[in-house]
């Protein structure tokens, strides 16, 4: 069964947010068809949303998993 391309467009944003133990992370979201990055984290039932090329503290750059209730706040960067 193949799906439409549409489905899984790749959009990146660049985005910093802040989690409820204080750390920053700096990172890309795929906001996919969707138009803001804001609908990722309020339009979705994922409990999860996935930053790619993220990193904290000076880290490497990884893919993270974070869960959108220890999430403070997004903010958005400019690319």
């Amino acid at each position: 069964m193949e799906q439409s391309k549409e489905v899984y467009k790749k959009e990146y944003r660049k985005v910093k947010v802040k989690t409820t133990d204080g750390d920053i992370i700096t990172g890309k979201v795929n906001i996919g068809l969707k138009t803001r990055v804001a609908d990722l984290f309020t339009r979705t039932d994922d409990p999860f949303v996935v930053l790619s090329d993220a990193s904290h503290e000076g880290g490497p750059k990884r893919v993270l998993f974070v869960n959108k209730d220890h999430i403070l706040w997004v903010e958005p960067q400019e690319d």
